[in-house]
């Protein structure tokens, strides 16, 4: 398992399109994917999982990735998380 802290990026942070994106390209790696903040646990291939987070720019979570793929999707998703509103992300 790979685990990190990760500082929410983005113009309006983690919120419904930018979390929509997160969702689909989680949806990409067999690994789970969680994301943690402020105690709370939830399914990073899940759009209303996520937005219940209400993670705003500048929100600091915890990405968790577990499986084969793990190390590939911890990078890309972190990196996504990072920078959510830009369109080459």
């Amino acid at each position: 398992m790979l685990k990190g802290k990760v500082i929410i990026g983005g113009v309006v942070g983690l919120h419904a399109r930018p979390a929509s994106s997160f969702v689909q390209l989680s949806e990409r790696y067999t690994s789970e994917i969680r994301l943690v903040k402020d105690g709370m646990r939830v399914n990073g291939k899940s759009i209303l999982a996520i937005l219940t987070l209400a993670a705003s720019k500048g929100s600091v979570v915890v990405l968790e990735v577990n499986g084969e793929d793990e190390r590939e999707a911890f990078e890309t998703l972190k990196h996504k998380l990072e920078i959510l509103d830009r369109d080459e992300a």
